[in-house]
């Protein structure tokens, strides 16, 4: 009595990714970043917010929970921040190509 799953079932759901825009609060509990690291990392241009006017209600995106979580990942193992920034940036770069393609690979499919 297995279930059999498809293609369908195993794709990454990129429009969802699109639209996943969380708060800084719920940001701060899911990845255990304390809020003043994350303005701090926003201020040192690291990421950014889709922050409304007068800087209130800062809200993330997927890619910049990401790139904090990668951080996060890189201080723990000892890089400055500096170095942990150059690191992320080039490392984006790379998973941005690799999304594109499979993205374009799943949307072929359909």
């Amino acid at each position: 009595m297995g279930t059999s799953m498809t293609n369908e079932d195993l794709s990454f759901d990129f429009d969802f990714l699109d639209k996943l825009i969380v708060g800084i609060g719920e940001v701060s509990q899911i990845t255990g970043i304390p809020t003043r690291q994350i303005r701090y990392w926003e201020d040192k241009g690291i990421i950014s917010s889709l922050t409304e006017e007068g800087g209130k209600n800062r809200r993330y995106d997927y890619k910049n929970i990401k790139k904090m979580l990668l951080v996060k990942e890189l201080l723990d193992e000892g890089y400055t921040l500096d170095a942990s920034a150059e690191k992320i940036k080039n490392r984006l770069g790379m998973i941005e190509q690799t999304l594109s393609r499979l993205k374009n690979t799943t949307t072929k499919k359909r």
